[in-house]
Order: structure tokens, then C-alpha cells, then sequence
């Protein structure tokens, strides 16, 4: 449907300014907005390189497995009868991606970590439990580093752009509690 809406809302653009006399206002408007695509697309390319690097470097240390244990209480509760261990530790470095704000890094750890609960999955054409939870845990991205944010808000000249931490703190806490709450209850109910 957006691929019809946008470059229908496109071309009535171009129709208008064309009858309007505005021709010119629109292509210096999609000139500058192409400058702007372009530094923002060098900064969240340079942020994500150097935060996959660093992810990088933590997965070929011991620095992960210490997170990992560190979450084992955690991942209990979250999966309590979660029993293969290389699922357990994709769902892991997911959740540690995320909450260090590597969402671009999260993402293929996290459809790894699907993929293995799909393996183990009776019904292949039902989500599991596991799979419910893991769901919910990567919508409400708990962060404690925003960084494609920062970097937006950098690339766009914020005056302070990790102003939006502690914001992102309340908002992503929030989420992960009523997220999880909710599934845990219909969770339960459905045994």
C-alpha cells in the first residue's frame, strides 16, 4: 500500500508546484534534502561500524559470557523451560546488543535466535512461548546507549544529543515491563 500512497503523494507534489509556479522551490528542496541524506547516512554508518566493531571485539573476549551470566537470573525468568543452549545464547547476545543500543548488531543475532526456536517449534505455523517472549523483548528494545539516535540527533546539529538518554531509559523500562507482564499473563493462560 506505502508504495502506492508515497509516490502518489510524490507526483501531486510535483503537479502542484508545476500549477503553482513553485517548480523551483521544489527541486532546491530536494537538493538540500539529498545533502542531508547524505551526512546522515556517513554519520549512522560510521556509529554502526564502530559499535559492530566493538561488538565484534566483546564476542572474541570473555567480556560476553561475563554479560551472559550476568543476565542468566534474568533469562531464567524470561524463559524458564528453555533448554538449548545455542538458542540461549543467541537470545543473549540479542538482549546485550540491544541493551548496549547496537540495534543494527541486534538484528541478526536476533533472527539467528529465531531461527533456532523455529527448529525446536512443534507447530511451525504458531509462534511458541519462547518465541512470544522473545518478540516482546525486542520491540520494547530495553537501551542503555541510543546510539542511532544520538547519531541522528548529532547529524542534524542537536546542541546536546545524548539529551535523550535518560528519556529512552523511562520510555524502554516501561515498555519491557508491561511487554513481559502482559506475556507472561497470556502465557499462563494458554497452558
Amino acid at each position: 500500500m506505502l508504495n502506492i500512497l508515497w509516490p502518489a503523494f510524490i507526483i501531486i507534489s510535483f503537479i502542484y508546484a508545476f500549477f503553482s509556479g513553485n517548480i523551483e522551490n521544489v527541486s532546491n528542496g530536494i537538493f538540500d534534502s539529498l545533502e542531508s541524506v547524505v551526512n546522515l547516512s556517513l554519520t549512522l554508518l560510521g556509529t554502526l561500524c564502530m559499535w559492530n566493531g566493538i561488538m565484534e571485539i566483546a564476542m572474541n573476549t570473555s567480556f560476553v559470557e561475563k554479560l551472559t551470566n550476568i543476565i542468566k537470573p534474568l533469562m531464567k525468568f524470561l524463559f524458564p523451560n528453555l533448554n538449548n543452549k545455542k538458542a540461549y545464547q543467541e537470545i543473549s547476545m540479542n538482549m546485550i546488543a540491544n541493551v548496549l543500543g547496537l540495534g543494527n548488531a541486534a538484528t541478526p543475532l536476533g533472527l539467528k535466535a529465531m531461527k533456532t526456536l523455529q527448529e525446536e517449534n512443534e507447530n511451525k505455523d504458531k509462534v511458541n512461548n519462547h518465541m512470544a517472549m522473545f518478540i516482546v523483548l525486542n520491540t520494547a528494545s530495553l537501551q542503555l546507549i541510543p546510539t542511532n539516535v544520538i547519531a541522528i540527533r548529532t547529524s542534524l546539529g542537536s546542541q546536546m544529543p545524548s539529551g535523550i538518554i535518560f528519556p529512552v531509559w523511562i520510555a524502554t523500562i516501561i515498555a519491557a515491563i508491561v511487554g513481559v507482564t502482559a506475556t507472561k499473563i497470556f502465557i499462563s493462560k494458554n497452558k
